[in-house]
C-alpha cells in the first residue's frame, strides 16, 4: 500500500477582508458569485480534500481561474489557507511557525515555476545554487549539489555558462535543477512547460517522467493541457470554479466522467493514447475448454449452440490456445484430424497494450481478436465493430 505523502483536508481560501464571513455565508448556501457580489470577496478554493501518494505524479487541472494555481500555492503556504489542514508526512503544516515552515520548504518541498526566473548576471550553476547560498550552505557544498543537480537535467556540461547562452528548454530546465537541488521530496511545477515549443515540452516531460522514475519524488504538476495531464499524470485532479470535481486515472476519468464540465475536457482526446486493450476488451461466451473428451464433433456442437461460426480454444487454468472456427474444424473432420489441427494461431493482444498498438492487428483479422494478461490468460475479445464504438462514444461498462 502507497505511504501518503502529501494530504488535504477541507482546505478553503477566501481572498478579501472578511473571510470568515465568506466561509458563513458559503456555509449557509449561498453561492460564490452571490458572495461576490454582495461583499466583494472571492472563494479561491471550496474545501479541497486529497492524498497525494508517495511518488506518484498528480496533476491538477482546469480552466483558467478554476483555482488550480492557488491550491498549489495552499501546499506550501506561498498563501495562507483561510480553512482546512494539510499534511506532508504527516505533520500538519498549516499549524507551522515561519521559522518551521521555512525548514519545510528547504527541506522537503520546491517549486517550478512556468517564469524561468533566471539572473542574467550569474552563471548556471550559481543560478541553481542561490537557494542553497540563502540557506547559508557553504559554497563547496552548494556547488556539489547544484552539479549532481545539473548532471539530472542533462545540463552538467553548462555549469559556467550564462542564461542568455541558453536555448528556453535548456533554460527551464536549469528552473527545474533549481528545484533539485536541495533533493526535496515533494516538487511542486505550475504550468512549468507551457511556455515551452511544442517538441520541447514533449522532451520535458519525457524528461520529468523519467526523472521521477529514478528518484521517486512525489510531484504535484498544474496544468491546463490535457494532452499533458494524461501523458505524465498517474492521476489528475480536475477543478472548476475553486472545487476538486474529480480525482482518477486519466482512464478512470475518461471512462467515467464526474460531470459535463469533465466530460468536455476529454470530448475529442485521443483514447488510442490513453487507453489499452484491457480497458475495451469484451468477454465472449463462445470458449471451449481443453478436456479430455473434447472434440472437433463436440466442438462444432457448442459453437452451433451459440449461433456462432467461432470460438476460444483454452486450457482448464484459462490460457490461451487459439481460434477455432467453424470452416477449419470440418477441414480437419474431413481428414479425420483432431481439435488441435483446426487451432489458427492469430497474434493475440495483450491486455496492457495501448489501442494505437494494436488497431492494425484487430482490422486485419477476420474475427474479434483474443486478448490475453501477461501470463497467456484469455481476458476476451476485441472486435471492429468495439473499436469503432469505443471511437464514437467512449468506453462502456457492458
Amino acid at each position: 500500500m502507497s505511504k501518503k505523502k502529501l494530504i488535504v483536508k477541507n482546505v478553503f481560501k477566501v481572498f478579501g477582508k472578511e473571510p470568515k464571513k465568506a466561509l458563513k455565508m458559503l456555509n449557509e448556501g449561498e453561492s460564490k458569485d452571490n458572495i461576490f457580489t454582495k461583499t466583494g470577496m472571492t472563494i479561491g478554493v471550496q474545501d479541497a480534500s486529497f492524498e497525494i501518494n508517495e511518488g506518484e505524479i498528480f496533476v491538477i487541472m482546469g480552466l483558467s481561474g478554476s483555482g488550480k494555481s492557488t491550491l498549489v500555492r495552499l501546499l506550501n503556504r506561498l498563501i495562507e489557507p483561510t480553512s482546512g489542514q494539510i499534511f506532508i508526512d504527516d505533520i500538519d503544516v498549516t499549524n507551522l511557525s515561519d521559522k518551521e515552515l521555512i525548514d519545510i520548504r528547504r527541506k522537503k518541498i520546491s517549486m517550478v515555476f512556468q517564469s524561468f526566473a533566471l539572473m542574467p548576471h550569474m552563471n548556471i550553476i550559481d543560478n541553481v545554487s542561490f537557494g542553497l547560498e540563502l540557506s547559508g550552505i557553504e559554497k563547496d557544498k552548494r556547488y556539489e549539489a547544484a552539479q549532481k543537480a545539473l548532471e539530472q537535467v542533462g545540463l552538467n556540461h553548462h555549469a559556467l555558462s550564462f542564461p542568455d547562452e541558453l536555448s528556453g528548454g535548456m533554460q527551464q530546465r536549469v528552473g527545474l535543477a533549481r528545484a533539485l537541488a536541495n533533493d526535496p521530496d515533494i516538487m511542486l511545477m505550475d504550468e512549468a512547460f507551457s511556455a515551452l515549443d511544442p517538441l520541447i515540452r514533449t522532451e520535458m516531460q519525457d524528461e520529468l517522467v523519467e526523472l521521477q522514475e529514478k528518484e521517486k519524488r512525489t510531484i504535484v504538476f498544474i496544468s491546463h493541457d490535457l494532452d499533458e495531464a494524461i501523458r505524465i499524470g498517474d492521476r489528475i485532479a480536475i477543478m472548476q470554479n475553486g472545487e476538486v470535481v474529480q480525482i482518477g486515472t486519466p482512464e478512470e476519468i475518461i471512462n467515467e466522467p464526474a460531470n459535463d464540465y469533465v466530460r468536455s475536457f476529454f470530448k475529442g482526446v485521443d483514447v488510442t493514447s490513453v487507453l489499452n486493450a484491457s480497458h475495451i476488451v469484451k468477454k465472449t461466451k463462445a470458449t471451449i475448454i481443453n478436456k479430455e473428451g473434447v472434440g472437433i464433433k463436440s466442438a462444432l456442437q457448442y459453437i452451433g449452440d451459440y449461433d456462432e461460426d467461432y470460438a476460444y480454444f483454452i486450457e482448464k487454468n484459462g490460457k490461451y490456445i487459439g481460434l477455432l472456427t467453424v470452416e477449419s474444424l470440418k477441414e480437419q473432420k474431413k481428414i479425420d484430424g483432431n481439435i488441435h489441427d483446426a487451432v489458427i494461431d492469430e497474434k493475440p493482444i495483450n491486455e496492457n497494450l495501448q489501442i494505437g498498438e494494436f488497431i492494425s492487428d484487430v482490422a486485419g483479422h477476420a474475427y474479434p481478436s483474443a486478448v490475453i494478461s501477461d501470463d497467456g490468460k484469455y481476458r476476451g475479445t476485441i472486435s471492429k465493430s468495439r473499436l469503432l464504438k469505443v471511437f464514437d462514444e467512449g468506453v462502456d461498462n457492458e
